[in-house]
């Protein structure tokens, strides 16, 4: 039986969280050789850094995402909730939190890419609405990373 957990605080990350954000990440397997978290947190913070939501439980990060809006479509990258409070509501909560500042912006669509051996996240998100696209996800290195 799961205990009970307090109800998860949702806000824009601050510098301090990183410690914790980038931990988190690495706990939920999110973090590749070639995506240096750092960087990454020092890249959204010069776009739309208000769509950088932390989720806490009594003062600890135990959720996170980014949320980005170029004027034709929306993103979601970096969800990710601690192990130990999966399957809670909270990876919800903290999407439909973003879902809300996008639509907000205005944003008529949300894309996201997902590893396709991750079906369970695959299912996390049909269960919230999404389905999959008939299309070729892409991508071209503009910076590569120093490993």
């Amino acid at each position: 039986m799961k205990q009970h957990i307090p109800p998860m605080e949702i806000r824009c990350f601050r510098t301090d969280d990183e410690p914790s954000v980038i931990a988190l990440w690495k706990e939920c397997d999110l973090v590749r050789p070639w995506n240096d978290p750092h960087r990454d947190i020092c890249r959204k913070l010069k776009v739309n850094a208000e769509w950088f939501l932390v989720g806490l439980v009594d003062g600890q990060v135990v959720a996170t995402v980014m949320a980005g809006y170029e004027g034709h479509r929306g993103w979601l990258n970096y969800l990710a909730v601690a192990p130990e409070f999966q399957r809670r509501g909270l990876a919800r909560g903290i999407v439909v939190e973003a879902e809300r500042l996008l639509r907000k912006a205005g944003c008529p669509k949300i894309n996201l890419q997902i590893r396709t051996s991750n079906q369970a996240v695959i299912e996390f998100y049909r269960r919230l609405g999404y389905s999959v696209d008939d299309v070729v996800s892409m991508g071209k290195r503009l910076e590569h990373e120093d490993r």
